[in-house]
């Protein structure tokens, strides 16, 4: 039979009423399990469908989820995908991916889009590259519940899940310091981003602490792609051999890859010439030529507990705005060319 099956119909099959074939489809009380099994059984047997957007004028929400992730070539934003999707489908929601290619213009269609498709709320991981938060003010002051995940913009209203950036990066520039590593450069995301922003602080934390200089010269900005830190290693490369930096420390992954790529490029050694490290711990980290000591971001985590949150906003009358951290684990690998105490 056609998807057009209604519940009257079914009911009419069954011999119920239309209310009781209602109740047991959308999992109600006051149906005894035998006649629910009956129904959803000849429910799946005529190829009745839902037909959300009836349920939707009378309950006004679609039970949908808008998501927009900065970029797909990532593997964190896979993973993070598979966590909110594991727990928005267990809640009864269905997920609506847009993909902003770190593009606030193309942001900012993707979330007024999700507006007009009416989801009930968004996770969102900005590409925002400006200090202007006032598009995300709005959105959040027109009442949708947004969830803000890796990538944060505080004070504005709204929940965010993230690891702590600045602890982290910290850490692991501590753990080159702690190893006789002296000459140290941050390859650095844009610091409007907060990623971008709490990673160097991190990296400027940790040279401060052990009495260290930050030099101008030795922090150029990556971005997040190999492409950016391939470009931004070329540029410490191009430096005298004796004002070149004996260590690096990536901002992610993917822009540490680059960089590996124009040292190699330079007729250099990891870790003997240049030693490396990242943040993400990516499938790749530990199949590249020289594996990669970096910081585990627990990706599929970050994403469980955003939906979570989101969720919960959605569905609370008072949800409490929170700042959810997740915890990181340095990885020591062969790039850093020290082993882990």
């Amino acid at each position: 039979m056609s998807s057009q099956v209604t519940l009257k119909q079914i009911a009419e099959e069954l011999g119920l009423s239309a209310m009781t074939v209602s109740r047991a489809i959308n999992n109600k009380k006051n149906v005894d399990e035998k006649t629910r099994e009956r129904v959803l059984e000849k429910a799946r047997s005529m190829g009745y469908t839902p037909n959300y957007v009836a349920k939707s004028l009378v309950s006004r929400k679609t039970h949908t989820i808008g998501v927009v992730i900065p970029e797909i070539s990532h593997a964190f934003f896979p993973e993070v995908v598979r966590g909110i999707e594991e727990v928005t489908y267990s809640s009864g929601y269905h997920l609506i991916l847009t993909h902003s290619a770190e593009q606030f213009e193309r942001e900012k269609d993707a979330i007024n889009t999700l507006r007009a498709q009416r989801v009930d709320g968004m996770l969102v991981s900005s590409s925002q590259t400006e200090d202007d938060y006032s598009f995300y003010k709005e959105v959040i002051n027109s009442g949708i519940p947004v969830v803000f995940f890796d990538r944060c913009i505080e004070n504005i209203g709204a929940s965010c899940v993230s690891v702590n950036d600045k602890v982290s990066s910290r850490k692991i520039t501590a753990h080159l310091i702690a190893h006789g590593y002296r000459e140290i450069a941050h390859l650095s995301g844009p610091r409007e981003v907060s990623i971008g922003k709490e990673r160097f602080e991190g990296y400027v934390s940790a040279l401060r602490e052990a009495g260290l200089s930050v030099k101008e010269q030795w922090v150029v900005q990556s971005g997040y792609q190999e492409e950016g830190g391939y470009r931004a290693m070329q540029k410490l490369l191009q430096l005298p051999d004796e004002d070149r930096p004996r260590a690096v420390v990536a901002v992610n992954d993917p822009a540490a890859f680059g960089a590996m790529d124009a040292i190699r490029e330079e007729g250099l050694s990891i870790p003997e010439d240049i030693a490396i490290v990242g943040f993400t711990d990516e499938v790749r980290s530990e199949l590249v030529d020289c594996p990669l000591t970096t910081i585990h971001q627990p990706a599929y985590n970050v994403g469980k507990r955003g939906a979570e949150k989101l969720i919960s906003t959605i569905e609370e009358d008072e949800p409490l705005i929170e700042n959810i951290e997740i915890a990181t684990e340095m990885v020591i690998r062969k790039s850093c060319g020290c082993p882990n105490i």
